[in-house]
C-alpha cells in the first residue's frame, strides 16, 4: 500500500507591513475627504485651517501662518486627528504645498504625538541639510533629528502628492514615502514614544491636505 503524505506549512501572519500593502491585521482606523467638514481634527491654531473646495472634491487647507507657539523648537503649524491613539500604524494622504518655492519648502507629517513636548514629525522639505526634509523627535527638547536615511531633498511643485509614513513599535522602525509609494525616501528607528496621535500639517508654510487614512489598531489615551 502506498501513503501519499503532505506536509502543510504554517506561516505566522505579520500585523503590519513595511511595504505597499496594508497591515494584514490591522484595521481602517480613521478616513476623510473633509466632504462633511473638519470636525474630526484638533488644530494648534483652528485660525489657520479651513475646508476649501478644489473642484475635485474637499480639502482641508492651511492656508495661513499659525499664532502657535510651541514650548520647544518645532513645527508652528499642525492639526491631530481627534481621540485616535496608535502604537504600530500607516498614515497615508494626498498633499499640495501652497508657498513659494525656496530650500526650505515644507509640509509635515505627525505622530507619537502624546503633548506639546513629546512627538514626532517627518518633515518633507526641499533641499536636505540637518534642520529639513529628516525624520525628527521633540523629546522635551528643541526638536533632533534622528533620520537614518534621507534623499537631497522633496521635489515640490504646485500638484498633489501621495505620501505616507509606516510605524512599528516592536523594532522602532520608522519608514516614509513620498510619491513612490514602494521605496521609502527616509528611515529611522527610535522607540522613545511609543504610542500617541497623528497629523498633519506644516513648519511654517501652507498648503492643502486631504484623502487622509490611518490603519492600525486603536489603543487607549497616549501615556
Amino acid at each position: 500500500m502506498r501513503c501519499l503524505c503532505f506536509i502543510v506549512l504554517i506561516l505566522p501572519l505579520t500585523t503590519l507591513t513595511l511595504a505597499d500593502e496594508k497591515p494584514t491585521k490591522a484595521k481602517l482606523l480613521f478616513e476623510d475627504d473633509f466632504s462633511k467638514g473638519a470636525g474630526r481634527w484638533q488644530p494648534s491654531d483652528a485660525q489657520g485651517w479651513k475646508v476649501i473646495d478644489t473642484g475635485k472634491g474637499k480639502a482641508y487647507s492651511l492656508f495661513r501662518q499659525s499664532d502657535y507657539k510651541p514650548p520647544h523648537r518645532s513645527p508652528l503649524n499642525f492639526s491631530l486627528v481627534k481621540d485616535l491613539v496608535v502604537g504600530d500604524f500607516v498614515l497615508e494622504a494626498r498633499v499640495r504645498s501652497t508657498v513659494r518655492d525656496y530650500d526650505h519648502r515644507d509640509m509635515c507629517l505627525f505622530f507619537g504625538y502624546q503633548d506639546a513636548s513629546h512627538f514626532y514629525y517627518v518633515h518633507f522639505g526641499k533641499k536636505t541639510d540637518d534642520h529639513a526634509n529628516q525624520i525628527f523627535i521633540v523629546n522635551g527638547a528643541p526638536r533632533r533629528k534622528i533620520s537614518t536615511k534621507t534623499s537631497d531633498g522633496t521635489p515640490w511643485d504646485d500638484v498633489w502628492h501621495p505620501v505616507k509614513v509606516v510605524r512599528r513599535i516592536s523594532d522602532g522602525s520608522i519608514e516614509v514615502y513620498f510619491d513612490d509609494m514602494k521605496t521609502p525616501v527616509m528611515t529611522a528607528r527610535d522607540k522613545t514614544l511609543l504610542r500617541g496621535q497623528v497629523g498633519v500639517g506644516s513648519f511654517d508654510d501652507t498648503g492643502d491636505w486631504t484623502k487622509v487614512k490611518v490603519y492600525g489598531t486603536r489603543l487607549e489615551k497616549a501615556r
